[in-house]
């Protein structure tokens, strides 16, 4: 889909096209095309049964919103979770409105509410608009920019359809351009894909690593939204990583600069946040539960904090397992009653399963090399019974442990 083709999507012909095009979602693509054929032509039939395809490939990450919104494929793909974005923007208007703290490098404190304005946020690589309409809707005014035109126009089209086009203004810029110090905020998403595909370094990001450094340097407070594996060597001094996990999948992570440091981690939809706090935990044998921590906390290296809310232990200290003597329930962490505790034997295994009737098995890992598919292949399960078998290290000697699940956490 080109500029021209998205642009004739407007008009009102186009939507009565894309309205068309929604109601043959689903259908043999083929036929689909066929039919709109007779009314339309080729580019706006393409157009408007590829924009249908990504509304309803949307409905997971912006709920209703979809129905109204229009997108790129890849600005769908890197477009941010509604119930992410919602967080986000909560966060900068919380920090925004937050007193200035004693020692902090720089001051942000804002007028009374009654006298406040409209905190001015500048969104410096904004995409199809996924935050912008969350920053909109927490009532900032939102300037965004990007390199692309199509990407623009999509962006734009957003504001408008979900009735933000008065706090919203969408140019084609480079992020490079932006002046920063001229807003309460800046936000940044730079892009993570290549030519090659996605990327995982943070210097073939665009804009490139330096810029956005230089962009945060200047920021009074900003949101760099990043991939949940940057390196920590890439964190800059001072800023507080936050990873988000979402349903217990870990999303995405934020660099936030300009209100304290630290590390943090954040579960959607529930709110709730875990800090550092440099508790360490004891290294000790294995018990009676498992928690596995969630990623977030894992990848926030808050393994630490984990274990001290449920009163736990490591049973190898360079793995994210915790074994604990009580049941605690938490939101932190998925627990297991452990049935058996062995070295790892496939024999011995497979006699303890086949002994318990076990048919159906997940099979966790974390410290141990063996192939999960080959082993449930090896393992010749038989039984209606399940259980969860964790492939790990207990005193760095390779151990698997035989559990049933209690909580998802």
């Amino acid at each position: 889909m080109d500029l021209d083709a998205f642009t004739e999507l407007l008009t009102p012909r186009g939507r009565r096209a894309l309205a068309e095009a929604e109601e043959l979602t689903g259908a043999d693509p083929v036929a689909a095309a066929t039919t709109m054929r007779g009314t339309y032509d080729a580019a706006l039939t393409s157009a408007a049964l590829t924009q249908a395809g990504l509304r309803a490939r949307a409905r997971a990450k912006f709920g209703e919103d979809a129905g109204l919104m229009y997108f790129t494929p890849h600005g769908l793909e890197q477009s941010t979770r509604t119930e992410v974005a919602e967080h986000r923007a909560r966060r900068v208007i919380d920090l925004l409105q937050a007193p200035d703290r004693p020692g902090e490098p720089r001051q942000r404190g804002l007028p009374a509410p009654h006298d406040r304005p409209a905190p001015r946020v500048v969104d410096a690589c904004c995409g199809i608009g996924g935050d912008l309409i969350a920053l909109a809707r927490a009532g900032c005014t939102v300037a965004a920019v990007d390199t692309d035109p199509l990407t623009v126009a999509v962006a734009r089209a957003n504001a408008e359809a979900l009735g933000l086009a008065d706090r919203v203004s969408v140019a084609v810029a480079d992020a490079a351009q932006v002046r920063p110090e001229e807003y309460d905020v800046l936000f940044a998403d730079p892009a993570r894909r290549t030519g090659r595909g996605r990327t995982f370094d943070p210097m073939a990001y665009s804009p490139p690593w330096p810029v956005v450094l230089d962009l945060l340097a200047r920021a009074r407070l900003a949101c760099l939204k990043v991939a949940p594996g940057i390196p920590y060597e890439f964190i800059p001094e001072g800023a507080q990583a936050e990873w988000i996990s979402y349903r217990g999948e870990v999303k995405e992570a934020t660099l936030w600069t300009g209100g304290g440091g630290g590390r943090r981690a954040t579960l959607l939809p529930g709110g709730h946040t875990l800090t550092a706090t440099g508790v360490q935990a004891p290294a000790g044998p294995p018990g009676r539960y498992l928690y596995e921590p969630d990623g977030a906390a894992i990848r926030a290296h808050l393994v630490g904090e984990v274990a001290e809310l449920v009163g736990g232990r490591l049973p190898d200290p360079m793995i994210a397992y915790i074994a604990a003597d009580d049941a605690v329930d938490t939101p932190w962490a998925s627990r297991y009653e452990v049935e058996d505790i062995f070295p790892f034997s496939l024999k011995k295994l497979r006699a303890a399963l086949r002994e318990r009737q076990v048919g159906n098995v997940t099979i966790k890992k974390r410290g141990s090399a063996i192939d999960i598919e080959r082993l449930r292949s090896d393992l010749r399960l038989k039984g209606a019974n399940t259980a969860v078998i964790v492939l790990t290290r207990i005193a760095d000697k390779p151990s698997v442990l035989i559990c049933k699940p209690l909580s998802p956490g």
